[in-house]
């Protein structure tokens, strides 16, 4: 369900029910969008990002340290692309 802010932007969030059963919630404002089993999974997970997105979260103070303990990988297995897509350049 949407409706119009103050400011005459849509907000609310958008539930997508996906052919396996999952469902994505989407915040109709900014666009961003994340899944789950149920639509409170859904809602959990874009409440999270949403509020990384605002500033929110825990800086990673050793971003090999985090992939080794918190993701279980290995950071020497990683490799580091030499040429950057021509989007990005």
């Amino acid at each position: 369900m949407s409706s119009p802010s103050r400011d005459g932007t849509q907000e609310g969030v958008e539930f997508i029910y996906e052919d396996d059963g999952s469902v994505t919630a989407r915040d109709i404002e900014t666009g961003l969008a994340r899944g789950g089993d149920t639509r409170a999974d859904a809602l959990r997970a874009l409440a999270e990002v949403l509020q990384l997105e605002d500033g929110g979260g825990d800086p990673i103070d050793d971003p090999d340290e985090f992939l080794q303990k918190e993701l279980n990988i290995n950071p020497d297995d990683l490799t580091e692309h030499d040429d950057l897509p021509e989007f990005m350049q």
